[in-house]
């Protein structure tokens, strides 16, 4: 077992377990705990002044702001976050108003409708959303981005002039892209921005291993359309004898959600117990909280006592939930790379035309497990290198589950740690990082 997993001193543990009557506890990047009426006006000084203060009251690590900090001295509350947050802090961060009702409750965004990575000089599809103008065009994951207006993008990186190439986030903003296939054959499409509908459901699958039949899906992110996604995946995998959820991106979000994504998988195994507990500092330890298994919106359950999950650098918070969660009760097979780690979470506090997202609490499991800040190691190793689109043979993370569910071991590559996973940097939250990756 390599998880990296600390069990939190007992005497936190209980006191979690009193809140089981209270609501609207938060979670991790989780929905608003309600607004607030106590900034007395929007300036940048009354900004400033009440986050301060609910900083020192409310912030998991409110012992490590310094005790003489002046509020009216910096531009902006971004500004003063980054001047007053703890050094084990890698996650905090705030939005707009309308980021956050964009993202989490919209689930949209204006663009093409794709995610990329850049390697070098050279830019690939990580994922497309469904029914998106990229979709349409017909790009897919795997695919090669060689040129925007017929500007090589080697090109365009070397002057720094990709993104501008890219153009503005208006709908209507227009370019034409050249790409191509692994297997080298290209295509060439005029692709329009337009409000971008972000399904958190990227891909479903069924398939055959040895006498096995294996469901497959990928979970991109934690919002409020996750739940009825979710139901989609899990109608379509009724049935199946092994259960693959594949996490590899996803940088987290609401955690009722990886609750239902774990109780639809593990159903009987688990419903009813523990899934997370949520603990806050001292000075606000009466909104400690313990979720329970429950499938919140889901409808089908699988009743699985072993479930494999997909995971890279990239997967965050209520996606380690999952792991975490149901590591307890079922066995938990974790394949790729090492998580993000981020075994603490927010509950949102609006101000004027923003939401904070600070860290507010940390989270365990049934057993007092918790504070994987160095991530959550896999039992089998596997680079995230791109050959397909979703579920095609050749990805090696998929490829590995698959080893392990035909043999019971990893292969001998995918038993060898590998040390990839790059830590964070105090402005890099990994829901940010997945954001800026798409287009």
């Amino acid at each position: 077992m390599l998880r990296k997993i600390t069990a939190i001193p007992r005497k936190l543990f209980p006191i979690v377990l009193c809140c089981l009557a209270l609501t609207g506890c938060g979670g991790s990047d989780n929905e608003s705990t309600g607004g607030n009426d106590t900034v007395t006006s929007c300036s940048v000084t009354d900004q400033n002044r009440y986050f301060l203060d609910y900083m020192r009251e409310n912030y998991f690590w409110y012992e490590d702001i310094p005790s003489s900090v002046d509020p009216d001295s910096y531009a902006s509350v971004n500004d003063l976050l980054a001047a007053i947050r703890s050094d084990e802090d890698r996650f905090s961060y705030i939005l707009t108003e309308q980021e956050y009702q964009q993202r989490f409750v919209n689930a949209q965004y204006i663009g093409f409708g794709f995610s990329t990575r850049i390697n070098g000089n050279r830019v690939f599809i990580n994922y497309v959303f469904n029914d998106s103008p990229a979709a349409t065009a017909g790009l897919q994951r795997a695919d090669e981005i060689v040129a925007i207006d017929g500007v090589p993008v080697a090109t365009l990186i070397a002057n720094n002039s990709y993104n501008q190439a890219l153009g503005s986030a208006d709908v209507g903003v227009t370019a034409e892209f050249t790409w191509q296939r692994p297997d080298g054959q290209q295509f060439n499409a005029v692709i329009s921005k337009v409000e971008v509908e972000t399904n958190t459901v990227l891909a479903v699958e069924r398939f055959q291993v040895a006498e096995r039949e294996v469901g497959y899906y990928v979970l991109n992110s934690f919002i409020d359309r996750t739940g009825a996604d979710l139901n989609e995946a899990y109608d379509a995998l009724v049935g199946v004898d092994e259960l693959v959820i594949d996490l590899r991106y996803n940088g987290g979000g609401l955690i009722r959600y990886a609750n239902q994504a774990a109780t639809q998988a593990a159903g009987n195994n688990v419903i009813g117990q523990p899934f997370v507990s949520l603990v806050f500092n001292d000075k606000n330890s009466e909104n400690n909280y313990t979720s329970v298994f429950e499938l919140i919106e889901g409808v089908q359950q699988l009743d699985l006592n072993r479930v494999f999950v997909l995971t890279t650098g990239s997967s965050c918070s209520s996606s380690e939930l999952i792991i975490n969660g149901l590591s307890p009760f079922v066995e938990v097979v974790v394949v790729g790379q090492t998580t993000c780690g981020k075994p603490v979470g927010q509950s949102p506090d609006p101000f004027c035309d923003k939401r904070s997202f600070v860290i507010n609490f940390e989270t365990v499991n049934a057993a007092g497990e918790g504070r994987y800040f160095d991530g959550i190691e896999p039992h089998c190793t596997a680079m995230d290198t791109l050959v397909a689109d979703w579920g095609a043979a050749g990805d090696p993370l998929l490829d590995e589950a698959k080893v392990y569910i035909s043999s019971g071991s990893c292969t001998t590559a995918g038993a060898t740690a590998l040390h990839t996973r790059t830590r964070l940097t105090k402005q890099g939250h990994p829901l940010l990082q997945q954001w800026a990756s798409e287009h």
